[in-house]
C-alpha cells in the first residue's frame, strides 16, 4: 500500500513524464535514453539467444558422435569389457553401451599426410551410443563389416586427403615392429569405405574403423580400452560418472562428455559471457543518458521545487519524483526492448531470409558455417553464466536424479 506521500511523488513524475510543456531539448535526450535502453535489451536478448541457439547446435553436433561416458581401464587395456557392459548397462540412466579402442595415428594418401583420431568401434553396438551412421554422405556405414580393413572418415579429413570412396589410404600408428631388419612403424592400408557429415570439427580429425581391424593394428588380441556409454539424459553424466567411479573403484577411469569436450565449451561460455558484458554496456550508457535527462530536468524544475518546498513537501518525496520519471523511462525502454527482442529472436531465421533476399548476399555460407540459418534458442531464466543447457555449467544436484542398478537412488 503506498503511503499518501509516495502516491504524490508517482503523479507527480508522472506528469513531469508525459507534460507537454516541458523544454524541448530534454524531450529529445529522454528519447534518446528511451531508444538506447529499448535498444540495448532487445540487442541482449537477440545476441543470446543466438548463440544459446549456436552453443545448442554445436552440442547437439558434436555429442551426435561423442559419447556421454567413457569408461577405460586404468591399465593399458580391459579384457573382461562385456561383463562390464553388463554392470553399465545395469544402470537405469544408461541407454547403450559398445567397446571401442582409440589412437592417433598419420593418414597418408596418394597426395597429403594428415594426424587423425582413429576409433574402433563395433558398428552393431555403436548405434546405441553414437549416430555416427545417420549422418553418413557418402558409402555405407556397414562397409566396416563387409570389406576387410575398411575405414570410415569425416568429409573435411577426406577432402584434405584427396580420397573418396573406394580409394585406400595408409594408417600409421605409434607401435613399432621389431623385425631382423631393425624396428618399423606399424602400418595398414585401409580402404574407404564411408565419409561422414556432423558440421563440426569432427568431421576434419575423426576417422572409424571396426573393432577387429583396430584389435589387429594395435596388437590388443580380444581386448579393448575401453566401454562407450550414452545415457537418456547427457546431463546426467557427471553424477552418474561419480557414481561408477566410487564403486567400480580404482581399476577403472571414467570420464563424461564435459571433460572430454570441456575446453571447447567452456570457450564458447566465454564468448558468451564477453558478449553479455559488451551489450551491458550499451544498456548502462542508456542508464547514464537516463541520469543525465534527470539532472536537465531538475534545473529546469527549480520553480516547481521550490513551490513544492514552500508547501511543505519533503526533500525526499520531491526527490522521488525525479526517481518515478527515471524509472518510468527505464521501465518503457525495457519492456519495449524485451518485446522487440523476443520478437526478433523468434523469428531470427526469417529476418536473416530477407535481408539476403534484399542485399542478394548470404550471410551464412554453409560449406564454412555448417549451418544454412541462424539458429535462435530462447532460454526463460537463464541468466548468462547461470543457464546450463548449451554450455557445461552443469547445475549442482544431479547426483540426485542418478539411480544405482536396481533403482535405488544415489546420495
Amino acid at each position: 500500500m503506498l503511503r499518501p506521500q509516495d502516491r504524490l511523488s508517482l503523479f507527480i513524475g508522472l506528469r513531469y513524464s508525459f507534460s507537454r510543456q516541458s523544454n524541448r531539448f530534454i524531450g529529445v535526450v529522454s528519447m534518446v535514453s528511451l531508444l538506447g535502453m529499448t535498444l540495448g535489451v532487445a540487442s541482449l536478448i537477440t545476441v543470446l539467444a543466438v548463440m544459446n541457439g549456436f552453443a545448442g547446435e554445436l552440442r547437439d553436433r558434436i555429442l551426435s558422435l561423442v559419447p556421454h561416458l567413457e569408461v577405460q581401464s586404468a591399465s593399458a587395456s580391459l579384457d573382461d569389457w562385456p561383463l562390464l557392459a553388463e554392470r553399465l548397462l545395469a544402470y537405469q540412466q544408461v541407454r547403450g553401451a559398445a567397446p571401442y579402442i582409440e589412437s592417433k595415428v598419420l593418414i597418408s594418401s596418394h597426395s597429403t599426410v594428415r594426424g587423425s583420431l582413429v576409433t574402433a568401434i563395433d558398428p552393431a553396438s555403436e548405434k546405441s551410443v553414437s549416430q555416427v551412421s545417420e549422418h553418413m554422405r557418402g558409402g555405407t556405414y556397414y562397409g566396416l563389416l563387409t570389406t576387410p580393413y575398411g575405414i570410415i572418415m569425416g568429409s573435411l579429413q577426406a577432402r584434405a586427403l584427396g580420397v573418396a570412396v573406394g580409394d585406400t589410404v595408409e594408417l600409421t600408428v605409434p607401435r613399432l615392429t621389431l623385425t631382423p631388419l631393425g624396428s618399423f612403424p606399424r602400418r595398414k592400408r585401409f580402404t574407404l569405405v564411408g565419409i561422414f557429415e556432423v558440421g563440426a570439427q569432427l568431421d576434419g580429425s575423426q576417422a572409424y574403423i571396426s573393432l577387429a581391424s583396430g584389435q589387429k593394428l594395435l596388437g590388443l588380441g580380444d581386448a579393448v580400452h575401453g566401454v562407450r556409454v550414452s545415457l537418456d539424459n547427457l546431463f546426467d553424466a557427471p553424477a552418474l560418472a561419480q557414481i561408477i567411479q566410487a564403486e567400480e573403484g580404482s581399476e577403472l577411469r571414467v570420464r563424461d562428455w564435459s571433460q572430454s569436450q570441456g575446453s571447447l565449451f567452456t570457450a564458447v561460455k566465454m564468448e558468451k559471457t564477453m558478449m553479455t558484458i559488451l551489450l551491458l554496456s550499451v544498456v548502462a550508457v542508456a542508464a547514464f543518458n537516463i541520469v543525465s535527462t534527470l539532472t536537465m530536468a531538475v534545473t529546469e524544475k527549480r520553480s516547481d521545487i521550490a513551490v513544492l518546498r514552500t508547501m511543505g513537501t519533503r526533500t525526499g518525496t520531491v526527490m522521488a519524483i525525479f526517481m518515478a520519471q527515471g524509472l518510468l523511462l527505464a521501465s518503457v525502454g525495457i519492456a519495449a526492448g524485451a518485446i522487440i527482442g523476443v520478437t526478433l529472436a523468434s523469428n531470427i531465421s526469417e529476418v536473416t531470409l530477407f535481408i539476403e533476399q534484399i542485399t542478394g548476399a548470404k550471410l551464412f555460407n554453409p560449406q564454412v558455417y555448417f549451418i544454412s540459418d541462424l539458429p535462435s534458442r530462447l532460454m526463460w531464466g537463464h541468466w548468462p553464466g547461470t543457464g546450463a543447457e548449451p554450455v557445461c555449467d552443469l547445475v549442482p544436484g544431479l547426483a540426485r536424479n542418478a539411480y544405482r542398478p536396481g533403482g535405488g537412488a544415489a546420495l
